[in-house]
Formats: C-alpha cells, structure tokens, sequence
C-alpha cells in the first residue's frame, strides 16, 4: 500500500470475529454491510459476488458465517479493492478482489471470470441517495460511494441478473422510501421477493429495506416484519435489541438468509 499508516484505520466487525482495514476518510462500512451479510443466503461450494464491495465489508462477513463460499469481491476503485484483497488475507478467507465497473458489459465480466449464468449468489449495496434531495460530501470517494443516478439501481440489477444461475439469488439493501425503484428494477427476470424493512426506531418509518429476489422466481412477494435497530421510548422489549445485537456479532442471521 502507498498510503500513510495514519490514513487508515482498522475496525473490527462481529464483535471482532472479522478486522478490516479502511481509510480514514471517503466511505466507511458500517451496519449496511452487516446487515446486508446477515440477509444474504448462501451454502458452502456456492459462488458469490458482491458487487460495489469497497473493502469487503459484507462479502466477507457473509464468508465467516458460510465457510467455503467462493468469493469475488468486485469493486471499481483500485485502491479499495487492494483493501478488500488485503482484507480478505488478514482474515484468512480466501476471496478474489476483482477492479471491475458494475456498469461494464458482459466481455468485461466474462474476462474477469464472471461468465453468465455461473453466480449462486449476488449481494450489494449500490449508491442510493438522491442527489436531488441529498447533499453530496466533498470527499470523491464517499459521494460515488453515495450518491445514485436515475439508472444506478436498473443497471447493478442487470448486471445481477446477467451473472446468476436460473434460480439464483440477489440480496440487496436500498433506501426505504425508494422501495418503489426497487421493485421496478426487479420487475424483469426476478421474483419471489422477500422484503424486510429496517427501522432505526420502532415509532418511525423505515430506514431502509433489505430484499431479497430469486431469478425467475414466480412466488408473491412477502413483506417481512421489520427490523428495529433501537429500541425507541416505546419499545421496551428486551428481546429485540438482544437479536440486533446477536445478528451484529455475527451470531444470527436475518430472515431473508434462511436457505
């Protein structure tokens, strides 16, 4: 790495079962990346990609719960993705950390290794702020990692799609209030969805929704009940925070991860 050591940082994640360097500034893993991991079904010998992996956060949190998934990290910044290979070796897991525009057409994937039709399971956090409605930061690096356009979601689903098996699974994690984006980019080649919505407190609306879609999957979509990640003056129940906890230490799962 050419960086200084003061440019960086290094975290530990599910209560320090997985440490991951990052830098200091630009975009940072934080509770999406767990979360996303802990929704995301996968069996030992499956194929992975995460798409937009920054620094592997959700990859390879999802690779310490599954031992034995074959892991690509895809990620267009070439110093982060030297972060997620980095990552990946400090941890011990094997993962290929690939540079590689999620906008790319299939001869781009193919000659990276990702052919059509030979993913078990896709997972991703594509930019999903509305610049319209969003401020972007000045750090390049967070703003991209940020910031969506009116085709972001259209087109991360496509190259989803592109890359799965008939059967396969995407899991994904977007901004509540866009729910309906997300549905339409699905609405091609996807089904049986299953959505969780993800509530900062239990007495206001979502946060964002974690969901999950079968390619060419014919069953109704289910609406999951939601996910409080604090408990709010109203929610006095032990119980939930408990379960927040467990799933941020990595010791449970989330619905949508049960195969």
């Amino acid at each position: 790495m050419t960086e200084l050591a003061s440019e960086l940082t290094e975290d530990a994640f599910l209560g320090g079962q997985l440490r991951l360097t990052q830098l200091r500034s630009g975009h940072r893993a934080g509770h999406d990346a767990i979360l996303l991991a802990a929704a995301t079904p996968a069996r030992g010998g499956e194929r992975v990609v995460e798409l937009g992996a920054g620094v592997g956060a959700a990859g390879l949190a999802l690779a310490r719960r599954v031992p034995g998934i074959s892991l690509a990290l895809v990620e267009i910044d070439p110093e982060l993705a030297q972060l997620a290979g980095r990552n990946a070796a400090a941890n011990s897991i094997v993962a290929d950390a690939i540079i590689l525009d999620v906008a790319a057409d299939a001869q781009v994937f193919a000659a990276k290794g990702l052919l059509p039709d030979s993913v078990d399971v896709v997972l991703m956090n594509p930019p999903f702020n509305d610049p319209a409605r969003h401020r972007g930061s000045p750090d390049q690096a967070r703003r991209s990692a940020h910031m969506a356009t009116d085709e972001t979601l259209q087109v991360w689903v496509h190259a989803a799609r592109r890359m799965l098996r008939s059967g396969g699974i995407l899991t994904l994690i977007w901004r509540a209030d866009g729910i309906a984006e997300v549905f339409a980019a699905l609405s091609r080649g996807f089904g049986s969805l299953a959505v969780l919505p993800v509530h900062g407190e239990a007495a206001s609306p979502a946060i964002r929704v974690l969901v999950r879609a079968t390619k060419g999957g014919r069953g109704p979509t289910r609406m999951l009940a939601g996910l409080m990640l604090n408990e709010g003056a109203r929610v006095p129940r032990e119980e939930a925070q408990d379960n927040v906890r467990e799933i941020l230490a990595g010791r449970a799962m989330l619905p949508l991860a049960e195969t």
